[in-house]
């Protein structure tokens, strides 16, 4: 999955410092979700090729009640299959089953479809980040109650 996060930030120009793209548990994941309670994590693969992940994580010093959408990216050829909806989909039930009452999430402008896509599923923009993602590279924060 790192390798599909690294990429899919390269392709855009979005593989700068503050990102994921330079966050050691990028590498970790399996052992960050497993490790951490309410979390999840989704991979979507297809005859045994990994094609994308998303997950929810309750972030450091969000409100109480809201988790973060993270790491949500797709390999180039799984683009434009209607994966991306099905894997925020997921992760949205997912988020309501562990209680949660609101998913916020972090992205960048370089990332323009993605942007789109969260603005489609009811995400409206913040002003300032929230919690506490260690991801200052990233400057549009959007959320959605559930």
């Amino acid at each position: 999955m790192a390798a599909i996060i690294r990429r899919s930030l390269e392709e855009f120009g979005a593989n700068k410092p503050g990102t994921v793209y330079y966050d050691d548990t990028t590498d970790h994941l399996f052992e960050l979700f497993e490790s951490t309670q309410n979390s999840a994590y989704f991979i979507a693969e297809l005859d045994g090729r990994l094609l994308g992940g998303a997950g929810i994580f309750p972030t450091e010093a969000l409100p109480e009640g809201t988790c973060e959408l993270v790491k949500m990216y797709l390999s180039a050829d799984a683009r434009g299959m209607g994966l991306g909806r099905r894997m925020i989909n997921l992760c949205l039930e997912k988020a309501k089953e562990n209680g949660f009452r609101s998913v916020y999430l972090e992205t960048m402008p370089e990332l323009k479809k993605a942007v789109s896509v969260y603005e489609k599923f009811g995400f409206h923009y913040l002003d300032s980040p929230m919690g506490n993602s260690g991801h200052c590279g990233c400057d549009i924060w959007m959320l959605k109650e559930l």
